[in-house]
């Protein structure tokens, strides 16, 4: 369910019809929409606060939460959702964390949108994001619609739309970034750098150890019930 997705960039379909732009030119195209669809689901991780994440996970069923340790193995700290995102812009990490992530909101959508769910209105869709948000918070919500522009959900278009300018969800622009990664002096030594390593190690344990303990603990109550 939560495997990594390989997209083609040059998908030819034989009803492009007879004025189609050249093979060539819808290549280019595609590449360019879909490094746009990341780009905007990149904004979301980067708009959406650090509760707001390790809140996500913790909310996690047990199945989700075991797709998610395999996409981020090294803890469920924002640091290593954004580490794990960061490395995956490309290679399906970054959609499928997203996924993991807001699948429950989007199973919400698509309940709240009934028999429109396939091929929503712009309005039909700013009438259940109110309770989108209720529920799961303003930023899971964005980050949830941003997956589906990612996933080319036949209603990508109105949605990146809703994303760069409806009030309730609108992403805020995109910051700059340098052409070169920046070069800094370091400022602690190795030893102080090993020692910040490893305790941020035996944090991130420490919290894997809760959660797992909170999982259990809930198991045995549904066992119970």
């Amino acid at each position: 369910m939560f495997e990594h997705v390989n997209f083609c960039v040059e998908r030819i379909g034989a009803a492009a019809g007879p004025n189609a732009p050249p093979i060539a030119s819808r290549g280019v195209n595609q590449v360019k929409n879909r490094l746009q669809a990341l780009g905007l689901l990149d904004r979301a991780f980067a708009n959406a606060d650090d509760d707001a994440l390790v809140g996500a996970v913790d909310a996690l069923d047990d199945e989700h939460r075991d797709a998610f340790d395999q996409l981020v193995p090294d803890g469920a700290d924002a640091d290593a959702i954004r580490a794990a995102i960061t490395r995956g812009r490309l290679d399906g990490t970054l959609e499928s964390v997203a996924l993991v992530l807001t699948d429950a909101c989007l199973a919400d959508c698509i309940e709240a949108l009934g028999d429109h769910a396939d091929h929503p209105s712009s309005d039909q869709l700013r009438e259940v994001i109110p309770g989108l948000v209720e529920a799961h918070g303003l930023a899971i919500t964005q980050l949830m619609l941003a997956s589906t522009v990612a996933g080319e959900a036949p209603a990508a278009a109105i949605i990146r739309d809703l994303l760069k300018h409806d009030e309730t969800v609108r992403l805020p622009p995109a910051e700059p970034r340098p052409i070169s990664p920046m070069v800094q002096a370091p400022t602690v030594s190795d030893e102080e750098r090993a020692a910040i390593k490893a305790k941020r190690k035996e944090m991130r344990k420490k919290k894997q150890d809760e959660a797992r303990l909170r999982r259990e603990q809930q198991a045995r109550a549904r066992k119970r019930d």
